[in-house]
């Protein structure tokens, strides 16, 4: 049997922004390889074995929050939710090493952290192992010539429903209306069903909600915030 072939993929977003500080090169240098989940990249896992996820949370319910920015929300998520375990994926270079000093400060450990693309860490995942999914103020890509490069698409909403257990909960925090409206269009299509019953709960912030750095930004510029959680329907047996 041959190992499958790496799909076409192109990345829009920002690898690396302004020179890190050396405290930041640190901590990239000594704690991000002991804090992956594991071989997720195409020349260490060619054959897309799925990651051993007991390996690393034992029997713990597993998390995901993609693209997870400076950390704080999956910093917070971690420490207040110690039997659980939490993957972060994000690509940006800056803000995995922000995210590796916040967790030194915290002491948390339950948490992996992937620094890549989350597409590529959702091939690895096994299917229905995620109970718990965060898609918090991601790019919103505002020209609709790019709009196709948005997460919410089925290039990349396929693959995290797959690893979706049936009644995990999938969340999405944004500030922009037409992200919220492509939204709202495309996550049920992939299998999730929105759980919205009144105007408040898509207004107000979920119980254990950490406004992000993104938010405080969206506030002061006079956009509203709109919390949307779906949920993963009957997964195919």
């Amino acid at each position: 049997m041959t190992d499958p072939v790496r799909p076409p993929r192109n990345f829009y977003g920002r690898f690396k922004g302004k020179a890190l500080k050396q405290s930041q090169k640190t901590y990239l240098a000594e704690d991000l390889e002991a804090l992956s989940p594991g071989p997720v990249d195409w020349t260490a896992n060619p054959s897309r074995t799925p990651l051993d996820l007991k390996a690393s949370f034992g029997d713990r319910p597993v998390w995901l929050e993609i693209g997870f920015g400076g950390g704080e929300h999956l910093v917070y998520q971690a420490k207040s939710n110690p039997d659980v375990g939490i993957i972060g994926a994000e690509p940006y270079i800056n803000g995995v090493a922000m995210l590796l000093g916040k967790i030194r400060r915290a002491g948390v450990t339950n948490l992996a952290v992937y620094p890549g693309d989350a597409r590529d860490l959702m091939d690895v995942l096994p299917a229905g192992s995620i109970s718990r999914a965060f898609l918090l103020y991601p790019d919103p890509w505002p020209k609709t010539r790019h709009h196709r490069r948005r997460f919410v698409t089925p290039e990349h909403l396929d693959p995290l429903a797959r690893v979706m257990q049936t009644d995990a909960h999938f969340r999405v925090a944004t500030d922009i209306p037409d992200y919220v409206r492509q939204t709202l269009e495309e996550v049920p299509r992939a299998g999730f069903e929105w759980l919205a019953q009144r105007p408040a709960d898509w207004r107000e912030p979920w119980d254990d909600w950490l406004s992000t750095r993104y938010e405080q930004k969206a506030l002061r510029e006079g956009r509203r915030p709109h919390y949307l959680t779906f949920r993963r329907k009957d997964c195919p047996t």
